[in-house]
């Protein structure tokens, strides 16, 4: 696991996401999905979740060891995405709508997936 966010901060200190760092080996395609679902997440769903993902108050909830995001299969959390959640949900807690796609309506369901991906990789 450490190789892997090593990893990752080395893709993202060069500023380019298919660079190798120099160590003559390519990224992972599941490394590549976290990277591409980080970027996606950071233009996307920081504005309520914050840059590092740890919440905002009164807004998008810490998603680090997300028992909610745990809980959901891949297509469930692609579901969630797509769909949203609107504030008088009863399991929204905060009030506040999270809308389809994050309010990206141009995330394609691929991208929603890498962001799944990155999701899951705060919980580790």
């Amino acid at each position: 696991m450490k190789r892997l966010i090593l990893g990752l901060i080395a893709l993202f200190a060069a500023g380019c996401g298919g660079d190798d760092g120099g160590s003559g080996k390519a990224a992972s395609p599941a490394a590549e999905r976290i990277a591409t679902g980080k970027k996606l997440y950071q233009s996307t769903c920081a504005v309520c979740h914050g840059l590092d993902a740890r919440g905002l108050a009164m807004l998008g909830k810490d998603l680090h060891a997300n028992e909610f995001v745990r809980g959901l299969s891949d297509d469930e959390l692609l579901a969630f995405l797509i769909e949203g959640r609107s504030a008088a949900h009863p399991l929204n807690e905060r009030g506040v709508s999270m809308p389809p796609r994050g309010g990206n309506p141009s995330l394609r369901d691929d991208e929603l997936r890498s962001i799944g991906d990155y999701l899951r990789s705060l919980d580790k």
